[in-house]
């Protein structure tokens, strides 16, 4: 079937509240709105307002609430409004929510999904175009997870909430509207932390996750007409991370470009950089590089085109690399 990103993921939240009766929703203009992307559109009509809730503005309030739901048996599913907003949560998830197994030597779980549109290219306002991703891979008891296509939206939906781990999915919000063919009743082909190579090739591999996994492929297609092959790795989970896969691709190709829309700064890119360095460096060619927003603030609007990864700064990174 022939689906958007958006409506991927609304198929893949109706049939977890379906499947289980203690899925609920908690999000702001989740309800009657359906949220500001529709994501959850008309399930409120269909399950009812104790299911899906409409809370007040307060993102702490809604991780709280949400955290002690799932300790009381609960599988919420929250929607932060957009990854700008996640701050004032920040305490409830790593202090409270990534803890509380830890904490209780696994003698609680929190089967909690916060589900977050993050990144940029859909000419937002301030505080409304951010990836704040590396703050969470960065904390212990917390799975990072970010889908790239509406097939593996809706799957690693699904999967995220059937886990009973906490889970933060970061949607990219400029896909929402791109559309594939989805078998709904098919069985997930890969566990949620698994990587996967999206296009074959023997030059340099390129890794990106999120909104960055169609401009990596953009730009794959624009160098095999150079004559170059890039092989695509999407990584789906940042945390955990599939080094093995990736390894496996660097070791075929020699060379490395990581691509992610935060800045290069600290980014997912540096610990993937990292490992990979340990991992493959008697098969490097070259050095590991990085394609990235620039560390500032996000700016605004009309000049993001000049911030986000494009394919020409993606070729770039690959000349340099394949010229080392």
């Amino acid at each position: 079937m022939i689906t958007t990103f958006a409506a991927a993921l609304n198929t893949g939240l109706r049939r977890a509240m379906d499947d289980d009766a203690k899925v609920v929703l908690l999000g702001e203009d989740i309800g009657k709105l359906g949220g500001v992307f529709r994501v959850t559109d008309t399930l409120q009509k269909d399950f009812g307002d104790n299911r899906v809730i409409d809370t007040p503005l307060a993102e702490s309030g809604i991780i709280g609430t949400a955290f002690g739901m799932a300790l009381r048996g609960y599988r919420p599913v929250c929607e932060i409004q957009f990854d700008g907003f996640v701050y004032p949560a920040f305490d409830q998830i790593v202090s409270q929510v990534a803890k509380i197994h830890y904490r209780t030597g696994g003698k609680v779980r929190a089967p909690l999904t916060i589900r977050i549109p993050f990144g940029g290219g859909i000419g937002a306002v301030e505080h409304h175009s951010e990836s704040p991703e590396a703050y969470f891979a960065h904390t212990a008891g917390l799975r990072v997870v970010s889908p790239s296509t509406p097939a593996d939206a809706y799957a690693m939906l699904r999967q995220a909430i059937a886990l009973d781990d906490p889970v933060i999915f970061f949607e990219p919000k400029r896909r929402y509207w791109d559309k594939a063919d989805v078998d709904f009743d098919a069985a997930p082909d890969l566990p949620l932390h698994r990587a996967r190579v999206v296009r074959a090739g023997a030059d340099v591999t390129v890794a990106a996750y999120g909104g960055t996994v169609a401009t990596a492929l953009a730009a794959a297609k624009i160098a095999a007409e150079e004559g170059h092959s890039l092989e695509v790795v999407d990584l789906r989970s940042l945390s955990p991370l599939d080094t093995d896969t990736l390894a496996e691709s660097v070791t075929k190709t020699g060379r490395l470009v990581i691509v992610h829309e935060a800045p290069v700064f600290a980014g997912l890119g540096a610990e993937i950089a990292a490992r990979i360095t340990e991992r493959c460096f008697y098969q490097l060619e070259a050095p590991v590089l990085r394609v990235g927003g620039y560390d500032i603030p996000y700016p605004p609007a009309k000049l993001e085109k000049h911030h986000l990864p494009d394919p020409d700064r993606i070729l770039a990174a690959v000349d340099r690399s394949l010229a080392a």
